[in-house]
């Protein structure tokens, strides 16, 4: 399981929320080994007055924020993040310095879905990968 939350500033955001979807899906499905029909994507496009970004980037600058079922090795999330810079950087216009990612990990026990805790949803794809 896995929810992604995608932040910037609404002018540089919205023109390439599909593009950028896609970019992320194909990242997740490829390093997490998820199903392609397995997306949650949640655009948080801001007004540049509420979206503060470090002086060493720009406007475009673009947070992902990863929630997820803990159980992933190490190397699995570094090749996620790795991808997620290559691709984005290379199908979404943006430099490496204008994209931020971070991962968070929560046990299966608590998320809730289907009616059930998710330790106890059976899931078509593994996680401990």
């Amino acid at each position: 399981m896995a929810q992604i939350k995608i932040y910037g500033i609404r002018e540089h955001l919205d023109p390439i929320k599909k593009t950028l979807s896609d970019v992320i899906h194909s990242c997740v499905v490829d390093a997490l080994q998820f199903p392609a029909d397995k997306r949650a994507h949640r655009f948080f496009p801001l007004e540049s007055a509420d979206f503060f970004y470090p002086g060493s980037a720009s406007p475009r600058y673009t947070i992902i924020e990863i929630s997820m079922f803990e159980g992933r090795s190490v190397e699995t999330k570094k090749s996620l993040i790795r991808l997620l810079f290559e691709r984005i950087g290379s199908q979404g216009g943006r430099l490496p310095n204008e994209i931020e990612v971070t991962i968070t990990e929560t046990p299966k026990h608590n998320w809730g879905f289907r009616g059930l805790p998710g330790d106890e949803v059976g899931l078509s794809y593994k996680v401990e990968i």
